[in-house]
């Protein structure tokens, strides 16, 4: 990208950064359109009650997206995310069973300290991380063949790890943890109030904003996923970059997993799956290019919210379950299709 470029994109407003992303994604406008419509042709679409789920399953969404982001921004791709989330569900649900539960897991542990446990979850999917990034910047395997091994390896783990039964009965303290909220309203049907899982997103959002626009980390990420081979003469340590970027896409993995548990109220070694097409989903729609060195926090957001948003309108217009994945799957091509698109126009 020229000089030229570069200073127009930066000192484009707020206003003009809103128009261009309204015209370079219909899918965004059409889904917002018909929900706006259905707000008013639809009873309970525009409750609170939908409103509430929405803002949950956005949160937890928002934690896989921002994840992966980094790696479809340096034109990497993550497809281990859904079983990450899953294997940090099972582990947290194992450890935080009560003491006295039926069908406890490791019966001789006791009852474990929740943010003990948080800690535990997110240096395993650190590790996690750092072993995918390891394969693909030092043993140079493409990150989709990559994380399509480890994917399969963890799901393994998972199912081992809980003989592929359901684990449930955590402590209390957890769970109305997770599912807990400040100027939460008692009345039926009432405001849920500001949920820990959209401050905990919220907060998530914040530090990947500073991540991505403030560090040196961000300003590399951007250069690998530009011109990795420019960026690597320019002096950028390309493979310690995308063994962070790795690591901390596990980090926010095994968050997301480990709120989910609670939030779910149990864990199974196939929760999380399909987790990683829709992050990825929500960071295309966002205008996170799969071409690499274009993202920004709060497309992904928008991206994940509008992911989440086409999901409800489905149910509400009543069509058949089993042919959301289909319109869902055809959201994923389409974005693609228009993201490589934009990207060859601009060549």
């Amino acid at each position: 990208m020229n000089k030229e470029k570069k200073l127009a994109i930066r000192d484009e407003s707020f206003g003009g950064r809103v128009c261009r992303y309204i015209k370079e994604n219909p899918i965004a406008d059409m889904v917002v359109i018909v929900a706006f419509i259905m707000c008013f042709t639809v009873p309970n679409f525009a409750s609170m009650n939908n409103f509430n789920d929405l803002a949950g399953n956005t949160a937890i969404r928002l934690l896989i997206a921002l994840g992966v982001s980094g790696c479809l921004i340096t034109k990497g791709t993550d497809l281990s995310a859904g079983r990450q989330v899953g294997l940090a569900a099972c582990i947290t649900g194992v450890l935080m069973q009560r003491a006295d539960a039926t069908g406890k897991v490791l019966k001789s542990l006791g009852e474990m300290n929740m943010f003990l446990v948080l800690v535990i979850v997110l240096v395993i999917g650190a590790i996690i991380g750092i072993a995918n990034g390891l394969i693909i910047s030092i043993l140079n395997v493409p990150p989709f063949i990559a994380t399509l091994g480890t994917q399969t390896i963890i799901y393994g783990i998972a199912l081992i790890g809980t003989d592929a039964q359901p684990i449930g009965s955590f402590q209390r303290s957890y769970t109305k943890f997770v599912n807990g909220a400040i100027f939460r309203s008692d009345e039926p049907g009432g405001f849920a109030g500001i949920t820990y899982l959209m401050i905990i997103a919220l907060i998530a959002g914040i530090f990947f904003w500073f991540l991505y626009n403030k560090t040196t980390h961000g300003k590399y990420m951007y250069a690998i996923g530009g011109n990795e081979s420019a960026a690597e003469v320019s002096g950028v340590n390309t493979r310690k970059s995308k063994i962070l970027i790795y690591m901390t896409a596990g980090i926010m993995y095994a968050l997301a997993g480990y709120l989910l548990a609670g939030k779910s109220g149990g864990a199974t070694s196939s929760l999380g799956t399909g987790y990683e097409l829709e992050a990825i989903a929500g960071c295309t729609i966002g205008g996170v290019s799969t071409t690499g060195g274009i993202g920004t926090v709060g497309g992904i957001l928008v991206g994940v919210l509008v992911f989440e948003l086409l999901k409800i309108v489905l149910q509400f217009l009543g069509v058949n379950p089993y042919y959301n994945y289909i319109a869902q799957g055809l959201v994923i091509v389409v974005a693609v299709s228009l993201d490589i698109r934009k990207y060859l126009k601009k060549k």
